[in-house]
């Protein structure tokens, strides 16, 4: 009788472990416990196949428990089948049994299973946990069951169905699949690249570098992975979805990027990358701008964004982190950065840079949970000489199809806009090259329909805003009254002393 694990038996076996917890836990924590359990589950069931194949070579068990035959380490007690003997502090148990796994691969697993307050038994008792375990014991997650590329799949479908889930803060860990695979297909990451994003998520990003050489039957193996994520649980959940994509070498750095970069160059500056592909965080306000004043990576070279959008700190972060010569970045952006009074001189410095290649313009509700329009900027950092101060604009805000409040791409949008990218010609109401010169004219405004000579609210940056940056202009305009009305009180107050 065949065990094998179809991919709906998958996602089903997944989600059940999500349906257990509903009403006990916020849908926005569901990733750090379930996560760590799926990964737990699948470290001690393939150990168990490798002992076994180990066993039919050489009949030995001494020798089958050899290090070397295993991928990861796992100690005594820290097993499983140790955490499904339990009935009392399971809680308790299954951290040990983490921790003790993470300290016996120093090399690779250290931090893997994230900070889940598995002790909390007023958050997950002991008979939810022993529910969760028999749960997930319900099914063998062995290679032979379930090859790695098939789980995960099915740990990107549990990524999707959580943001689903947990609503608009979902974008915080979740960036739309079928945009990423167009962005990808861009850049063409080739075989022992180094590909980077500094805001990874849960890696997604990443991992369709590595799809992307699969399904051309490319080498993937030598890709060399990097990314930084600032929220702690969900850098684990990054490398957890590494390993399980079948990737053992990645590189997932816990941190603030734009602080405390985590990827040097013999600590002598920033490390740099033939690929980057990054979802930054929507104009962050609570950074730290007087450091990037002072940056001792050179990171402020267009100049210091402004404290309530911190999107050209990130967009300068990435410039600096390309190879000078084979370097290039695909960035997903709010269409403000292309047109925001704010930030114009540094966009200026942006495109004499000659660094734009692309701006794609795309329609709205790709962003996770929210209608925003997105666009996104590719940089090239040694363009062919035919691009050279030219920049190709692209109005693709109807090569969408959507599904209740969600937009998607299907394989025909993606091929119509990276066909275009490739011609990089002039494409009626579709899509327009540029030269440098002519974006000066323009104030160096980037905003597309300028270009195109088409008009929508997704492109049109000059006559319409999102929701968000109305909202947002609005607050800065109050803020702003506020400040000037407290400036003149207390200058007529100083009046009034002296």
């Amino acid at each position: 009788m065949s065990t094998r694990i179809t991919q709906r038996e998958l996602e089903n076996y997944l989600w059940g472990a999500a349906v257990i917890l509903r009403g006990l836990i916020d849908a926005g924590d569901y990733k750090q416990y379930i996560f760590p359990l799926v990964f737990l589950k699948r470290i001690s069931d393939v150990y168990d196949e490798e002992f076994k194949t180990a066993m039919d070579v050489y009949d030995d068990v001494e020798v089958a428990e050899l290090p070397e035959n295993h991928r990861f380490a796992v100690p005594e007690g820290a097993h499983w089948n140790n955490i499904r003997n339990v009935t009392k502090d399971i809680g308790r148990t299954l951290k040990r049994a983490m921790q003790a796994i993470e300290s016996a691969n120093p090399d690779t697993l250290p931090g893997v299973f994230g900070d889940g307050d598995w002790g909390n038994k007023d958050l997950l008792s002991d008979a939810t946990l022993a529910q969760l375990v028999e749960h997930f014991s319900s099914r063998t997650l062995s290679i032979k069951n379930l090859p790695e590329d098939e789980l995960g799949n099915g740990y990107e479908y549990l990524i999707k169905k959580f943001a689903d889930d947990s609503g608009h803060t979902a974008q915080e860990f979740y960036t739309n699949r079928t945009l990423v695979h167009l962005m990808t297909m861009m850049l063409q990451p080739q075989p022992g690249e180094s590909v980077y994003d500094p805001t990874c998520g849960t890696g997604g990003m990443l991992i369709s570098t590595v799809a992307e050489l699969k399904r051309q039957n490319k080498e993937w193996r030598n890709l060399r992975l990097y990314g930084q994520e600032l929220n702690f649980g969900t850098s684990a959940i990054a490398r957890m979805n590494l390993f399980l994509h079948g990737i053992t070498d990645g590189h997932i750095a816990h941190g603030d990027t734009l602080a405390r970069p985590a990827f040097h160059d013999n600590h002598a500056g920033l490390q740099t990358f033939d690929v980057v592909l990054a979802n930054p965080p929507y104009s962050i306000k609570g950074w730290d701008r007087a450091a990037f004043t002072n940056d001792p990576y050179g990171r402020n070279m267009w100049g210091i964004p402004p404290q309530g959008r911190a999107d050209y700190a990130f967009f300068q972060h990435i410039a600096k982190s390309l190879d000078p010569t084979t370097g290039r970045a695909a960035i997903l952006f709010p269409h403000g950065v292309l047109f925001r009074q704010d930030e114009g001189s540094l966009r200026e410095a942006l495109v004499k840079s000659d660094l734009v290649e692309c701006v794609l313009g795309l329609g709205e509700g790709l962003f996770y949970n929210s209608p925003m329009p997105a666009c996104v900027v590719v940089l090239r950092t040694r363009k062919p000489a035919e691009r050279n101060g030219k920049v190709l604009f692209i109005n693709a805000v109807s090569e969408v199809f959507r599904e209740r409040a969600q937009a998607f791409l299907d394989a025909a949008h993606q091929m119509k806009i990276l066909d275009a990218y490739k011609q990089f010609r002039d494409v009626e109401g579709f899509a327009a090259v540029a030269d440098l010169d002519h974006i000066a004219a323009n104030g160096y405004s980037l905003a597309i329909s300028l270009y195109t000579g088409t008009h929508s609210s997704a492109t049109d940056g000059v006559s319409e805003l999102s929701m968000e940056e109305a909202l947002h202009s609005w607050r800065q305009a109050s803020t702003n009254a506020d400040q000037a009305i407290s400036n003149v009180i207390s200058m007529i107050r100083k009046g009034v002393v002296q």
